[in-house]
């Protein structure tokens, strides 16, 4: 494995962040020296944090025209051989897909923070939504897969950045961090602590960069300047990048392979935590913010003596298929979002039990008293 330890790019101890804030720190922690993008509401804090850390830490900065500009900037910089990260919110997103795909069929590893609101369209641009999950997962064409995560504190926020880019470099794959406004603009303490585990690029002179015959169909990855004669095209190629076209074979190799190198090893990748399941009859399946209204109803309940538990989702993509399967003698899942239902979607393709869908979009985060009453005519 091809991770170090190295001091943190703070001094360890006790800090008050907001999300976004946290963000930045967990960015630089992680060794990201670049950064392209575009200021957009609720995430713009990022960017002026970023700004000012990476000019302290030798980094750049680069403030482009828009989010198309911003992801194509990212991609060129890690091919530079620098870490690079993004942050946006939902129509930034939304400009960033085809970027996004370019850089899957690449395995380009890079982080993008959506940080999101209540939409579609522009929508509200300063309220609270969990909408763009699905966008993360399917939001450019083709077959791949991305990995997405779902903090629900400021200390997450700091340390699932960090994660994130350990994830992106091992695996050669975009990560999406995928925040909330009210994540992004609550503060919290969180502990910085004096080490940090950080994953840094495989390389291998002469080694095909887009095709290996490693168990785990992780190319390694050179940088343009390292004397590798690089060619880095998004159409069909073979393993040394070379255009195949028209080359069927080609072409089912490599997305058969970009796929495969996440989805064979999601159960290192996903992550969740578990609160009462053991004996629920009901459990809520929640994650973001919306886990932290989840589980103080859950535990008011259970004070109460009643039989709920809790299923966290760290990891958003590749989703816990398994995990919720292995839920097999619950009888009732209850997934609350601020949206209009696609983790329970996703849910209810897995679950033995009775799924239980409740939304909320009207750009306000959802409340334990009302988990709480919509889980009492539940039980």
């Amino acid at each position: 494995m091809a991770y170090r330890v190295k001091k943190s790019a703070l001094d360890p101890g006790t800090y008050y962040f907001s999300g976004n804030e946290a963000v930045a720190e967990g960015a630089i922690a992680a060794g990201c020296r670049y950064y392209g993008g575009y200021p957009i509401t609720p995430s713009s804090e990022i960017m002026e944090r970023v700004a000012i850390r990476l000019a302290e830490v030798g980094g750049v900065f680069m403030q482009m025209e828009d989010e198309i500009a911003s992801i194509c900037s990212v991609i060129g910089a890690v091919w530079a051989g620098a870490k690079a990260m993004t942050a946006t919110s939902g129509p930034g997103f939304s400009l960033m897909q085809e970027g996004i795909g370019y850089a899957a069929f690449t395995e380009t590893p890079l982080v993008v923070v959506d940080i999101q609101r209540a939409g579609p369209g522009t929508g509200q641009a300063t309220r609270v939504a969990s909408g763009d999950l699905m966008q993360a997962k399917w939001g450019s064409h083709g077959d791949y897969q991305g990995i997405a995560l779902s903090p629900w504190s400021v200390q997450e926020m700091y340390d699932f950045t960090v994660e994130a880019f350990n994830l992106a470099e091992h695996y050669r794959v975009p990560v999406f961090l995928m925040g909330e406004e009210a994540i992004g603009h609550l503060r919290e303490r969180i502990e910085v602590r004096e080490k940090v585990k950080i994953f840094e690029r495989k390389k291998q002179r002469g080694a095909p960069p887009f095709g290996v015959k490693r168990e785990d169909g992780i190319p390694p990855m050179p940088a343009f300047g390292e004397g590798e004669k690089l060619l880095v095209t998004g159409s069909t190629h073979n393993e040394f990048g070379v255009r195949k076209t028209d080359d069927p074979q080609a072409h089912a190799r490599l997305v058969a392979r970009i796929n495969n190198k996440i989805l064979n090893h999601r159960d290192k990748i996903i992550q969740t935590e578990s609160y009462y399941a053991e004996d629920a009859e009901v459990v809520v399946v929640s994650y973001g913010f919306t886990a932290r209204s989840s589980l103080f109803a859950v535990n008011q309940l259970r004070d109460a003596g009643k039989k709920v538990g809790l299923l966290r989702l760290k990891t958003i993509w590749p989703f816990a298929d398994r995990i919720v399967q292995a839920l097999g003698g619950v009888k009732k899942l209850f997934v609350p979002e601020m949206n209009r239902g696609q983790v329970g979607g996703e849910v209810m393709k897995y679950a033995h039990g009775e799924v239980i869908p409740y939304h909320q979009t009207d750009g306000e985060v959802i409340h334990p008293h009302a988990l709480i009453a919509k889980l009492r005519s539940l039980l």
